[in-house]
Formats: structure tokens, sequence, C-alpha cells
């Protein structure tokens, strides 16, 4: 069995994937990264929150110079999650033309693989595919 590993300590592989977020009960803010306190508010009450797996299009750029590496065009979305909260990501298979793409398309996100190492385990991250309009 290939062992599978997040790239982002938020990204949740276990059973379906998911996002996951710190809510603060104070303000109910959500902090993708872990911490101790909350960065609006300053409160300590703290808790997990699972993340919707889709959303709509903030807003995007295709992307045209990047690192060695890596490669380009692509393009990056931030994505406003149905229920709260929002990230940003990339937008992969189907690539569909930059024209075609509009700020309030649905996504939902995906799964992909972005290295293996030598043992053979996955380091897996999380991305965004256009629903079927």
């Amino acid at each position: 069995m290939t062992r599978s590993i997040p790239v982002v300590s938020y990204l949740e592989l276990a059973g379906p994937s998911r996002l996951v977020a710190d809510e603060c009960a104070t303000c109910g803010a959500l902090h993708l990264d872990r911490r101790q306190r909350c960065g609006r508010c300053g409160g300590t009450r703290l808790s997990e929150r699972p993340l919707a797996p889709a959303g709509t299009i903030r807003t995007f750029t295709v992307v045209h110079r990047s690192a060695p590496g890596v490669e380009v065009p692509f393009t990056s979305v931030v994505v406003d999650l149905d229920g709260g909260g929002t990230v940003r990501g990339n937008l992969v298979d189907p690539l569909p033309e930059p024209a075609a793409i509009t700020a309030g398309d649905r996504l939902r996100m995906v799964e992909r693989v972005v290295g293996v190492d030598v043992d053979g385990t996955e380091a897996v991250a999380y991305a965004f595919a256009l629903e079927e309009r």
C-alpha cells in the first residue's frame, strides 16, 4: 500500500480528503494554519472545523513566470468555500482557457500527487477543478 502525506497541515487525507480550519469560539474567524490564539481577536478557544470541499471563485490570475521547475502557465484561484472559509489554490484539469474562467464559477476540491520520495511515499496537495456548467 502506498503511503501518502499532506503537503500542508490543514489537509486531512483520512477518509474523504478535506481541509480543516481552526475556528475561534469568540469571533468565528477561521485560520488554516495551526495556532494558539486567534489572529483577529486574540481569543484562545479554538476548535477544528471541517471546511466544505466546494465553493466559488472570488478572483484568479494566470501565472506565466514562476520558479525554476514549476510548469507555466497555471491558474491560481482564491476560493470562497461554501459555508465559510477562503483558500488559495491552483486550478487543474480540465484546465479551461483563461477567457472561459469567471469570478463566481463553481469549483470542487481535488487531491493531486505532487511528488514521490525514494521510499514511494506520496506528497499530496489540494487543488480545484471547475464543476460542470
